[in-house]
């Protein structure tokens, strides 16, 4: 190690100067020697480390050529975890020996195993049963003439690849016309026009596929109304309160009190029922500021 530097002051004639000057100094001195003694000790512990590695690595060798003396020669093909469990076990024959080499090696340790690397999946397949709508891109008007000749250029084929593409919802106004007749030589016979089909609503302003589509998205898609209500005011210009889409919601749950109801006794006529008690908060209608406490309760049957 190089020698610590020295102070290079210029001499001066006040002891207090000089007695900091030399102080510094020797403390300089310490620490260098500190350092130096912390660098040998450090490159002595190296060495040892080494040396222990290199020990370790020629007794386990040691240790396997004796295994393979006491096993035999079919034992050359054993690792050294087979060879380890083969010390463990009591009285094993030459044919087990044999036998145990003609396995397939165990498994390398964690610290052991090389990381492989697996082979690209490749490009996804969409599935085959959805539409298929082609859409030809042309070429451009340099790339349809020859650039030798000059001459029009054929089409001699498609590079073909497909994408997933999406269709917006479409909103529209369905006029439903129920026709009416009567019999213009029997006027005492009346009217007769046709029967409305049954809907979840009547007289309601949506056809029954826009509240199923409500409940849909509430329950399966995890959209509250009040953001339903703001997609159709935004996609179809039609406001609809949310009032009234919570009625479609209690309608629908009407309807399906019977499915309920044979739900309920199925669950009860079971062994034991598993319940859930989970605080939900509801938002109160006179918009006090504060959500009311309720619960929700889960009844199942274990599997």
């Amino acid at each position: 190690m190089s020698a610590p530097p020295s102070l290079s002051i210029p001499p001066h004639s006040d002891p207090v100067v000089v007695a900091i000057v030399a102080q510094l100094q020797q403390q300089i001195e310490t620490q260098a020697q500190q350092l130096d003694t912390q660098s040998r000790k450090i490159e002595s512990d190296a060495r040892e480390l080494e040396y222990a590695r290199l020990k370790i690595q020629v007794l386990e060798e040691h240790l396997r050529l004796r295994r393979i003396a006491k096993y035999g020669p079919g034992s050359e093909k054993l690792s050294n975890l087979q060879l380890q469990l083969l010390e463990e076990e009591p009285g094993v024959s030459n044919q087990e020996v044999q036998a145990e080499s003609e396995r397939e090696a165990l498994p390398a340790p964690d610290g052991e195993k090389k990381r492989q690397r697996r082979a690209h999946p490749g490009r996804q397949t969409l599935p085959a049963d959805l539409p298929r709508v082609e859409k030809i891109v042309a070429c451009t008007a340099e790339q349809c003439v020859c650039g030798k000749c000059g001459r029009q250029t054929a089409v001699i084929g498609y590079d073909q690849s497909e994408v997933l593409n999406v269709k917006p919802a479409e909103y529209y106004v369905e006029v439903i016309k129920r026709e009416k007749r009567a019999c213009k030589q029997c006027e005492e016979q009346g009217v007769a026009m046709a029967p409305l089909p049954p809907r979840i609503i009547d007289k309601s302003l949506v056809a029954d596929q826009v509240i199923i589509d409500t409940i849909v998205g509430k329950y399966a898609n995890h959209c509250p109304l009040y953001r339903q209500s703001a997609i159709l005011l935004r996609d179809a210009g039609i406001e609809i309160a949310r009032a009234t889409m919570c009625g479609w919601v209690m309608t629908v749950g009407e309807m399906l009190s019977p499915v309920v109801g044979a739900m309920r006794r199925e669950l009860l006529a079971s062994g034991y029922i598993q319940a859930d008690e989970t605080p939900v908060d509801v938002q109160m209608h006179d918009k006090r500021g504060k959500n009311h406490q309720a619960y929700r309760v889960p009844r199942m049957q274990p599997p």
